[in-house]
């Protein structure tokens, strides 16, 4: 008999350490509800999982067993367990998080004092990260690396003969989300994907930025598969294959666009890769500076922007598609990042813990690797990457569609007027919008004023 620990893996399909588990001897599956860990994500990406997880107790349940729940430390419980099933072994997949490698390390102890082995898989990416060189200077040479090394099949889903005849009552707490979910398990996460597959992915390079069609369809601009791969309700290798497939079935621009899909996924990758090295990625700066970053941290700059009131209508658009739905599209990401950084120079790490808080897509190496990429912190080849949300607003939703589906307040102002709102004379947006609030930066003062102080931290002035 084996024990199956899922951690954030709720699927039975394309699950490497299950499928490992499965080729070897009889599998129990148990999920762990460890509340040190699960306090450190936000609500409503919580509840996701939880939904998650009654998801997956209901497919076990369909393959003749079940999905036993414990809470408590794992490294108490899987003993037990093993003691409790009469187990010889304990399978999981691969974490890269510290807290998680920590939480690994306990139960290995733990188990190894018992007599009982462990087996972990690579399972949350494509290319093991331990394959690579531990360090690149930019995405180019990490994606010549890792596209080289060949991308592994997804894993068969377990046969019901392979899973013990478990029952188990436990209930899992629901959890509490102040906004409407995704349906959460692997079946709405595969017909996502499926549904992308058939159209989206055809025409993603050229639409994926375009803010307007992000409104109008926004399942066939971009895939939005990210809750799912963040909670590991779907696995990447599916992922990887279903886009593969189509670009082998298509030529021209079609697969430079299909293409494009697939190359995006080498960004998550990097992201696994950067914390797999870098254990205190999310906390303190990747570059390293001859002098410090005069972050400014004003607290009601921040709360402006947490809020979606700083008078760039780009940026507050962002901010409360993720305040509305735990979710922002990746363009205005970037934008209400940058920023956050450069135009109001406020820590990074105070965004990503914002972020953590708000979305349900949340993943712990893309969220803390893109906020240092967008914040000259990270792996960029660019010494200084400031968005000027006046141009990335015209260039991305020049029709402010985007704009108008969450800021309400300029919904009647001519879209030339949206665009160019940050540059407009105060009178004249006091008579166009008198509900929407006044710039809290000058355009042209916030950008200067990040150059200068990223420069003074470079040592370049």
């Amino acid at each position: 008999m084996r024990l199956f620990w899922h951690r954030r893996d709720l699927r039975t399909r394309d699950n490497a350490g299950l499928a490992a588990a499965a080729r070897t001897d009889t599998v129990v599956p148990v999920f762990v509800l460890d509340g040190d860990l699960f306090a450190t994500v936000g609500p409503r990406q919580r509840a996701f999982w939880m939904t998650g997880v009654r998801a997956l107790r209901r497919r076990y349940r369909e393959l003749g067993s079940d999905l036993v729940v414990r809470a408590g430390d794992p490294a108490e419980v899987l003993p037990a367990l093993v003691e409790e099933y009469d187990a010889d072994a304990v399978h999981f997949n691969d974490h890269y998080r510290a807290a998680r490698r920590n939480r690994r390390r306990a139960v290995e102890t733990a188990l190894a004092r018992e007599g009982v082995d462990t087996d972990a898989r690579t399972d949350l990416v494509l290319v093991d990260p331990g394959r690579l060189d531990p360090e690149y200077p930019n995405h180019s040479r990490f994606y010549d690396d890792w596209q080289a090394v060949e991308k592994p099949a997804p894993h068969p889903e377990p046969d019901a003969g392979a899973l013990a005849s478990v029952a188990d009552d436990a209930g899992v707490p629901p959890g509490e989300a102040d906004i409407d979910l995704p349906a959460a398990g692997y079946d709405p996460a595969r017909e996502r994907l499926d549904r992308f597959c058939d159209d989206g992915i055809y025409s993603y390079a050229d639409t994926r930025d375009d803010l307007a069609l992000a409104v109008e369809k926004p399942t066939q601009a971009v895939s939005r598969l990210s809750p799912y791969l963040a909670a590991g309700m779907i696995g990447v290798r599916a992922v990887w294959q279903a886009a593969s497939d189509v670009y082998e079935a298509v030529d021209g621009d079609e697969r430079r666009n299909v293409d494009k899909y697939r190359y995006e996924l080498s960004w998550r990758e990097q992201n696994y890769h950067l914390l797999y090295y870098n254990r205190d990625l999310p906390v303190a700066n990747y570059k390293s500076f001859p002098d410090d970053i005069a972050w400014r941290d004003d607290e009601a700059d921040f709360a402006a922007w947490k809020a979606g009131e700083t008078g760039y209508p780009l940026v507050d658009a962002g901010m409360r598609q993720l305040n509305q739905e735990g979710y922002v599209h990746n363009r205005p990401r970037q934008v209400v990042a940058s920023f956050l950084t450069k135009h109001l120079l406020v820590d990074w790490r105070k965004g990503a813990r914002y972020f953590t808080k708000q979305l349900v897509d949340h993943d712990y190496a893309a969220n803390h690797g893109n906020w240092q990429w967008i914040a000259s912190t990270g792996t960029d080849s660019v010494d200084v990457r400031i968005f000027d949300p006046v141009s990335q607003l015209a260039r991305y939703d020049d029709g402010a569609t985007f704009v108008r589906e969450y800021v309400p307040e300029l919904r009647d102002v001519p879209t030339d007027t949206v665009v160019d709102w940050p540059t407009l004379p105060a009178a004249e947006r006091a008579d166009l919008a008198p509900d929407y609030p006044d710039p809290i930066v000058g355009r042209n003062e916030g950008y200067e004023r990040a150059q200068r102080v990223f420069e003074e931290a470079l040592g370049k002035r």
